[in-house]
């Protein structure tokens, strides 16, 4: 490999927010302490600056000298070009590498996750080259790496990731959501035994962790209101008798028919008309917000499946709205996100390509129409609402002005709803625990928080709730 250049280019210094100095700072000891435990796990929400302070943090300790290369990890084509432009913006030299030639000269090298295991020899045998200075090793989104210890090569990313990063300096982890839904642990992430109700469990400890609270009161990001949807779901009886069995969606507290409701209630032509009051109000408030605050504000919509997307798209577009569908296995689906952050739609409707990473400043409001309830999914799509442009920063007041999300009243949705701007610990479990609690246990092995039952059986009301702490239900009467 020819050698690397680190210059760089004489321009104006950012000023770091205070957790990216603390990281900066955090980079800086674990260099000098050398050995040990070299991983570093960073949670912090959306709109953070995880992309920017990991640069950041870069940039200082080669001008100190204390590091040479990095290598990041992202695990999408749209998250990779995020980082290029943050590199750019900061004259850090970092080369884009997917598998077709040798890595350039460059300071750092971008890979992602699926690079990374398709070419682990080539780039082991290129990185084992990395001795002259200490180097960083860098994951986004780092929950998806899980490790499985029973059967440490069947998670082909986080094997690639571990065999890759083995000689590197400092590993450090970017997340906004440190927890996975099959409770594995993950890579560069710190391990503590803890013990609870008699039972030893490990927990994932970030170690630093910087709550959307935080950054809501420091005004680097959008708080977010919840509007959940209340009816009542009708079902066929077994006997197929005429008439049907009722369930209220929000106090339901049995989980096959909670399941049950919320497949009902997301079809636009189901009698209750959950999903399309849903998708009014949530037109109504676009509408409202680019009439009062944002004249470019957009909205997103989650939705079930490919069959589902194309019906909501559809329905939005009948309405006289412009609404763009996305989803992973459209060739076109990257170039319609640059044409919605451009602004050439108001709505955006997917399945899975609008969570994690997904950087658009202009949505300001999310309808969640997924029977997807895991608290990461539901977490990382309603976050997507809560970025703020440079302009509008400078702009607006603080606190900013909130960012709406809609969705009906399923139980866990709301209880997921309640705790989004906390931080929660991640204890990973044995995998007898794990099928014990299967039946009546949250995703995550958290307990189900219900929601109060509908006020006087009006289950055709709005629940709101305000952040960024959600205080109790604040009930709202329909207009008469």
């Amino acid at each position: 490999m020819g050698s690397f250049s680190f210059a760089l280019s004489e321009r104006p210094r950012l000023q770091p927010r205070q957790w990216q100095s603390r990281l900066i700072q955090l980079l800086r000891s674990r260099l000098l302490q050398g050995g040990g435990n070299q991983d570093v796990l960073i949670h912090a929400g959306p709109g953070a600056g995880k992309t920017l302070g990991a640069l950041l943090g870069v940039q200082q300790l080669q001008r100190e000298g204390r590091l040479g290369r990095f290598v990041v990890f992202c695990h999408r084509t749209a998250i990779a070009g995020q980082w290029l432009q943050a590199a750019e913006r900061l004259g850090l030299a970092l080369s884009d590498w997917s598998g077709q030639a040798e890595p350039a000269p460059a300071g750092g090298l971008l890979l992602s996750y699926q690079s990374a295991a398709l070419h682990r020899l080539t780039l082991e045998q290129q990185l084992r080259q990395w001795h002259a200075s200490p180097w960083l090793a860098i994951a986004d989104e780092v929950h998806h790496l899980g490790v499985d210890p029973d059967d440490p090569e069947a998670a082909a990313w986080g094997h690639a990731f571990d065999c890759l990063s083995s000689t590197a300096a400092l590993r450090l982890g970017l997340t906004g959501t440190p927890f996975r839904a099959d409770q594995l642990g993950f890579c560069a992430a710190r391990r503590v035994q803890v013990r609870e109700a008699g039972e030893l469990v490990e927990r994932i400890v970030p170690d630093l962790c910087v709550e959307p609270r935080q950054l809501i009161a420091a005004g680097d990001v959008r708080p977010l209101e919840f509007r959940f949807q209340d009816g009542w779901v009708d079902h066929a009886r077994p006997d197929a008798s005429d008439a049907p069995e009722r369930s209220c969606l929000s106090s339901e507290t049995r989980e096959s028919w909670r399941a049950r409701n919320l497949r009902r209630a997301i079809r636009l032509a189901d009698t209750s008309s959950i999903a399309q009051r849903v998708l009014l109000q949530a037109r109504d408030r676009l509408e409202q917000v680019r009439q009062l605050q944002h004249p470019q504000a957009g909205g997103l919509v989650i939705a079930r499946d490919i069959a589902h997307a194309r019906q909501i798209t559809q329905l939005l577009i009948e309405q006289g709205d412009r609404a763009l569908l996305v989803h992973s296995l459209d060739p076109e689906a990257e170039a319609r996100l640059v044409a919605f952050k451009a602004g050439e739609a108001d709505w955006l409707v997917s399945i899975d390509m609008c969570s994690e990473g997904f950087d658009a400043p202009r949505l300001r409001v999310v309808a969640y129409l997924s029977t997807v309830v895991t608290r990461s999914r539901f977490v990382q799509a309603i976050t997507r609402a809560v970025r703020l442009h440079g302009d509008q920063a400078s702009a607006e007041p603080i606190p900013r002005h909130p960012s709406f999300v809609y969705a009906p009243a399923d139980p866990l949705l709301i209880s997921h709803a309640r705790s989004w701007s906390l931080s929660e610990p991640y204890l990973l479990r044995a995998r007898s625990v794990l099928a014990a609690d299967a039946a009546g246990a949250c995703p995550g092995g958290r307990a189900s928080l219900m929601p109060p039952a509908a006020v006087a059986d009006e289950a055709g009301a709005v629940l709101a709730m305000n952040g960024p702490q959600l205080p109790r239900f604040v009930q709202q009467r329909r207009p008469a």
